[in-house]
């Protein structure tokens, strides 16, 4: 259908009192040109606006634009219909499928393993359309995070805070050094959710409403297992209160606490050295590339004359650098509290 103009309401409201499309008798009563009558009428009897007699051809009829606009809409409607009714029996056909799928990939009530990113991501996005009070994350790698998965995961988020949903997360210290997390930060903060980052994380988690958690799969894949066992989402959830309680509030990297920040992650990375670990274990524990690592590496063995991991680490101990009371893991300390 073309685009009405001022002609047709003109033509529309003569053929309205007159009721005929006489184009000299139109063009003479509304002052329009012979030409723009014609084309005019076409566009009118194309909108169902008006009805030709089928006696006389000159001789029509304007209908009520809500009659029109039923004409035109009723193959539209009857098509939504069809792809209505086609949806349907798509769902209906494959949802005799699930009992199968659930029955395979369930471990009980209690444990399900999801082995693609889809499957995790309905997951998630179901769990927090349910979500009544609270939401606790874990999310280790700094800036590691994939763009698309972290707009997602905002969307996911702003529904819920609007909701008065809590979000509490952790990130890697390296998290503040990233523009993207920045941002995501910055535009969740804004809602109420809280952020915090610590220089070592247990792991990636989330959990709703202490009920219902989600871990990574160990094969490092994008899958995850879902834990619906009440004591195990309760430890998980005490984990992560442990860690938050030693976190430090989300600042970007020019903000207050940086030097904090960066003195963690020096210490630390000499306790990693001396207890031995690899160059990638280490950029693993700290949420931060292999190349990052290896230049705080070569820094800290420079500036404590080392050549070896062995003499960094007699070094480091020569100077009270190893002494630290803080526990190393949080998930030890749950099993002694």
């Amino acid at each position: 259908m073309s685009d009405l103009s001022d002609v047709d309401f003109d033509v529309y409201s003569w053929v309205l009192q007159h009721r005929t499309i006489e184009v000299d008798a139109v063009a003479g009563g509304t002052g329009r040109a012979a030409q723009e009558v014609r084309l005019s009428v076409e566009r009118l009897l194309g909108a169902q606006l008006l009805h030709r007699s089928p006696e006389d051809d000159s001789v029509a009829f304007a209908v009520a634009p809500d009659t029109a606009a039923s004409r035109l809409a009723a193959p539209l409607e009857e098509e939504i219909r069809t792809r209505q009714r086609e949806i349907s029996g798509i769902r209906e056909e494959l949802g005799r499928f699930m009992p199968r799928y659930l029955q395979r990939r369930s471990v009980g009530d209690a444990l399900e393993v999801l082995e693609n990113v889809e499957d995790v991501r309905g997951a998630l996005n179901h769990a927090s359309d349910r979500c009544r009070r609270e939401v606790l994350t874990s999310q280790p790698g700094g800036g590691s995070r994939v763009p698309e998965a972290m707009q997602e995961a905002l969307r996911r988020d702003e529904a819920m805070l609007r909701r008065g949903i809590s979000i509490r997360s952790l990130y890697h210290h390296t998290a503040r050094f990233n523009g993207p997390s920045q941002a995501y930060v910055a535009a969740a903060s804004a809602l109420g959710a809280q952020y915090r980052t610590a220089h070592e994380l247990f792991g990636r988690l989330i959990a709703f409403d202490r009920e219902l958690a989600f871990i990574p799969v160990p094969d490092g894949s994008w899958g995850a297992v879902v834990i619906r066992e009440p004591a195990t989402v309760a430890y998980l959830c005490d984990i992560f209160e442990q860690t938050w309680d030693r976190a430090t509030p989300f600042s970007n990297a020019v903000g207050q606490g940086l030097e904090e920040v960066a003195r963690e992650i020096h210490e630390t990375i000499i306790r990693l050295l001396a207890a031995g670990l690899k160059d990638e274990a280490i950029a693993r524990r700290l949420g931060m590339s292999l190349r990052t690592a290896r230049r705080h590496i070569a820094d800290i063995m420079e500036e404590l004359g080392a050549g070896s991991r062995f003499q960094a680490g007699a070094a480091a101990a020569a100077r009270g650098l190893l002494d630290d009371s803080r526990p190393a893991d949080p998930a030890a300390q749950a099993t002694t509290d």
